[in-house]
């Protein structure tokens, strides 16, 4: 006979601190008395690291190092072999989010590339031999509990583009092809919430080629590996529009970024693997000609209100005129 069944938590937006009690229970709906060989619920906690193609088989220890690493591990018992009632019945269940085991720290939930950091719950009805076991998964999410940014942090980080901070790693070709311009601005921190949008200006002084458009790219870099060797990725989350055309001289442009719930985090650095930030101003003129410059910001989890002069900043990309 067939039955329907699913998990429900406590919380409804199924977000967790370390050394919670995860509460809830498994519900099922029986149209008739059904037998059963168990129910056994698993807690399960893991980052997943997984190595680029362009790295496979260069270095061995690397296989050592991209193991699953269990951050839960825990299983429950929710009723041993007998019959389900027709109609409905509950389980109901608690279960301690501690590790209890090195690293000793849970991690934030985090969807990436290459690194994964996955919290769920698995319930399994066991059937007899001609019966298929049925299986339910629930996935829950772990956040740090928030805490207060560093006054360093809260400090405004100033930028300028021109053709001599560019020209370091420029050939002489490309100087002299170079068109003179000069853009200024500046982040408001280099340290942010991942729950507040990154906030800041952008200013073109002036500039002998008409700008295509200006672009702000949050960029994930993961690294997984040890000390014998590691693979280190950077791939693109979001990419925003601050500019569409020509932009006119001394217009102050917001920037105004809100982060993706799940694919950022606060920074990590582990033995292990490493997740990291950063941002790429690019800046394309009409020629084509493309020029970027590159910003390590730290995420953390803290608790404060949104700056008021910028609340009502960048709600959409500004169109100009050529």
């Amino acid at each position: 006979m067939s039955f329907n069944f699913e998990i429900k938590l406590k919380r409804e937006n199924k977000v967790y601190y370390e050394n919670d009690m995860l509460l809830g229970c498994v519900q099922f709906q029986c149209g008739a008395e059904t037998k059963h060989e168990g129910i056994i619920l698993y807690l399960e906690g893991v980052v997943n690291l997984q190595l680029s193609s362009k790295t496979v088989g260069l270095f061995d220890a690397f296989y050592n190092s991209v193991k699953p690493i269990n951050l839960l591990q825990n299983n429950l018992e929710l009723s041993a072999p007998g019959k389900l009632s027709a109609g409905r019945s509950e389980f109901h269940f608690e279960l301690p989010l501690v590790c209890r085991k090195e690293p000793r720290i849970l991690y934030e939930t985090y969807h990436g590339v290459f690194i994964n950091v996955n919290y769920q719950l698995q319930c399994t009805v066991k059937r007899n031999f001609l019966g298929k076991s049925m299986t339910k998964i629930q996935q829950f999410c772990v956040q740090y509990k928030p805490t207060g940014l560093s006054e360093n942090s809260l400090r405004a980080v100033p930028f300028s583009l021109s053709p001599d901070s560019l020209q370091k790693n420029a050939s002489a070709k490309e100087r002299l092809s170079m068109p003179r311009f000069l853009i200024t601005g500046r982040l408001d921190r280099s340290e942010s919430c991942v729950t507040m949008p990154i906030t800041g200006s952008i200013m073109v002084q002036h500039t002998e080629a008409a700008i295509k458009s200006i672009d702000m790219q949050l960029v994930r870099v993961e690294t997984c590996g040890c000390d014998e060797g590691y693979s280190k990725d950077a791939t693109e989350i979001q990419t925003i529009q601050i500019a569409d055309g020509n932009v006119l001289p001394k217009l102050e442009l917001p920037i105004y970024m809100v982060l993706p719930r799940l694919f950022t985090c606060p920074t990590l650095l582990t033995k292990n693997f490493k997740i990291e930030f950063e941002l790429n101003l690019v800046v394309v003129f009409k020629e084509d000609y493309t020029v970027s410059e590159n910003f390590k910001i730290v995420f953390k989890r803290s608790a404060g209100p949104l700056p008021s002069k910028m609340t009502t900043a960048g709600r959409c990309p500004i169109e100009y005129g050529s």
